[in-house]
C-alpha cells in the first residue's frame, strides 16, 4: 500500500511539471510529501543505564537515544530519529522501553532487522522487537501508564551495585505503606518534581504505590498516568524517612501540600530505579514483550 501512495505522489509530481512548474519544484514536492509516506515503528527495548547520561541525546554524553539513532541510520543507509516514551537520567534502567522512528522502508518489522541491530549495539541496550504501527501512533503521547521499581538492597551485594541503592538500616515497611497510600489522596506533586522544569503541569494521576519485601531486598513499586523530572527517587527518599522515623505519616501528606520541592527528602541514587512498563490503549499498540515479574 505504501509503495502505491508513493507512486500516486511521484505521478502528481510528474502531473505538475507537465503543467508548467519547474523540475526543481516537481522535486521539492516529492520529498517533501514522501516524509508522510514513511512507515512508522514501535521499537521494544531494555537498557543498563549506568553508563549513559540517560535516555535523552545530551552535548559530548553518551545517551542511549543517539545510540539507537546511530544504529537504525547505520543499518537503513539513511537519517533516522527516535522518540522515546520518556526521559530517563544518567544512570537509570529500563528493563522495558518503547520509542517510535519512522523510515522509508517497509520491512523492518522481522528478525533479521532485529538482530542486525542487536550486533550493532553493546551489550548494555537489548532490542527485543520492531513492530509495524500506524502512522499517527506516538510513544511518548499515546501512553497512557508508565510503571516504575525501586530497589533497595540491605545485605552488601557486590553483583547488585549497578541495580539497587545499599542501605543496611532498619526501615519500618508497614509505615512505609501506609504513606504511600496518601499519594492517591493527591494530583499535584511539585514537591517531588525537579526544580525550574518545562512542563505546563505537575499534576500526575497514581494508580499503585508499594513497597514489596523479599529477604533481604525491598522493592518500591509506583504506576501513574505521568511522572515528573526525579518524582520517583524523591518520593523513595521521602518514604524512606518516614520507614525511619523521621517523618510521621501526617509529615509525609502535609510534605505534599506544601509544593514546595525543600520540604521532601533527598532523591536517592538513580543505580536503583528501573522503569518497568509502558501501557498503551490496544488500538495504539500492544506489547508483544512478557514482563519479567522478577524485577
Amino acid at each position: 500500500m505504501l509503495k502505491v501512495v508513493k507512486c500516486y505522489v511521484w505521478t502528481r509530481a510528474v502531473k505538475i511539471n507537465k503543467i508548467g512548474h519547474s523540475v526543481k519544484e516537481c522535486i521539492l514536492f516529492y520529498f517533501k510529501n514522501r516524509l508522510i509516506l514513511k512507515q512508522r515503528y514501535f521499537i521494544e527495548l531494555a537498557y543498563n543505564g549506568t553508563r549513559f547520561h540517560g535516555w535523552q541525546i545530551q552535548p559530548k554524553s553518551k545517551s542511549i537515544q543517539e545510540e539507537l539513532q546511530r544504529a537504525l541510520s547505520t543499518i537503513c543507509r539513511e537519517h533516522i530519529a527516535v522518540t522515546g516514551a520518556g526521559r530517563t537520567d544518567t544512570g537509570v534502567h529500563a528493563s522495558y522501553y518503547v520509542a517510535h522512528f519512522d523510515s522509508e522502508k517497509e520491512q523492518l518489522d522481522d528478525a533479521q532487522f532485529v538482530y542486525k541491530m542487536n550486533r550493532f549495539l553493546g551489550m548494555d541496550i537489548a532490542i527485543f522487537n520492531i513492530v509495524k504501527v500506524d502512522r499517527e501512533a506516538h510513544a511518548r503521547f499515546g501512553a497512557i501508564s508508565r510503571t516504575y521499581h525501586y530497589f533497595i538492597t540491605q545485605q552488601k551485594d557486590p553483583f547488585a551495585l549497578e541495580t539497587a541503592w545499599y542501605n543496611s538500616r532498619s526501615l519500618n515497611v508497614d509505615r512505609m505503606n501506609e504513606a504511600c497510600r496518601i499519594l492517591f489522596d493527591f494530583e499535584d506533586f511539585t514537591s517531588f518534581s525537579k526544580l525550574h522544569t518545562d512542563v505546563k503541569t505537575n499534576n500526575c494521576k497514581i494508580y499503585q504505590a508499594e513497597w514489596i519485601r523479599n529477604g533481604q531486598q525491598l522493592k518500591f513499586v509506583v504506576k501513574a498516568d505521568r511522572f515528573l523530572r526525579n518524582m520517583v527517587r524523591a518520593i523513595v527518599g521521602t518514604l524512606v524517612e518516614v520507614g525511619l522515623g523521621k517523618l510521621t505519616i501526617d509529615d509525609f501528606r502535609r510534605v505534599i501540600e506544601t509544593q514546595d520541592r525543600g520540604a521532601a527528602g533527598v532523591s536517592v541514587p538513580a543505580c536503583g530505579l528501573f522503569l518497568t512498563d509502558i501501557e498503551y490503549p490496544e488500538a495504539v499498540f500492544k506489547r508483544t514483550v512478557i514482563p519479567d515479574q522478577s524485577n
